[in-house]
């Protein structure tokens, strides 16, 4: 089911369509939600396929909370890009220990769906993921495990040293933020795994991939600073290029409504 709205800005004529896709995941076995944002129609007159951002969500949201929180349809207006943002509950974009495969759906299944009910280009130059906290590590996880996929990944505020995370929270015995660790991971060691974005960064480091422009944002007030601190010392001790962006601001919409203009600004996006 498709439920769309128009909207019709004051200051010119553009149209944007805001589109609700409900349909049924063969991997997670059960009906989810996307959130797309398309350009107008009368841009893709020549037929040619949008540049997409996969928008990914933190922990405590849904597919919903970028578009409330933020002024994302506006900042998107005028750039010829198309936004499609999933829903994956607590899952740290993992195929969980104890739970739905959310990593299957985002890598696998998502884009096939996503390129099959809208004109989206699949070409790695039009590509993008960006994310923020819990985002943050699923969107560069997923550009380090696939880097011929995307142009660019971005991290706002990420968890990014997800086994520090995991060792921090397994001490808060009854938090809910154990048991979340729990049901995605289980008690295994994730150090050194596929989960482990440090370890990503050595393994992507000796090879000889092409590896997508990385853009990282946290501000100094921000809980997860270390991480991020942790995160860009491994891309300078193996020699990854990372564009970092570190000055004040917390773990707050506030801080990610700016950053994510900032974002748009700097993504390589193709004009049609």
């Amino acid at each position: 089911m498709w439920n769309i709205v128009y909207y019709y800005p004051k200051e010119k004529s553009d149209i944007v369509a805001l589109i609700q896709c409900d349909f049924f995941s063969e991997v997670l076995e059960l009906h989810t939600t996307l959130q797309v944002i398309l350009p107008e129609p009368k841009r893709n007159k020549d037929g040619n396929k949008y540049p997409t951002l996969f928008l990914l969500h933190g922990l405590s949201d849904n597919h919903t909370n970028w578009l409330r929180k933020t002024s994302l349809e506006r900042y998107v207006n005028d750039l010829e890009i198309a936004v499609v943002i999933p829903s994956v509950d607590r899952s740290f974009y993992a195929d969980m220990k104890y739970g739905h495969k959310y990593w299957t759906y985002l890598t696998d299944e998502l884009p096939f769906v996503a390129r099959s009910f809208f004109p989206l280009s699949d070409e790695r130059e039009d590509n993008f993921v960006a994310g923020l906290s819990m985002g943050g590590y699923g969107a560069f996880k997923w550009a380090l495990h696939y880097p011929e996929r995307f142009a660019a990944a971005v991290s706002l505020s990420g968890v990014l040293d997800i086994v520090k995370w995991k060792e921090d929270v397994e001490k808060l015995v009854e938090h809910p933020m154990n048991r979340t660790a729990y049901l995605v991971f289980g008690d295994e060691n994730i150090q050194g795994s596929g989960n482990d974005l440090l370890f990503l960064l050595e393994r992507i480091g000796k090879s000889n991939q092409k590896i997508p422009l990385l853009f990282q944002y946290c501000g100094e007030q921000d809980s997860l600073y270390e991480h991020n601190i942790n995160f860009m010392k491994k891309c300078q001790d193996t020699d990854i290029p990372l564009m970092a962006n570190f000055g004040k601001g917390d773990h707050v919409w506030s801080y990610w409504d700016e950053t994510i203009q900032d974002v748009l600004k700097r993504l390589p996006i193709k004009r049609y």
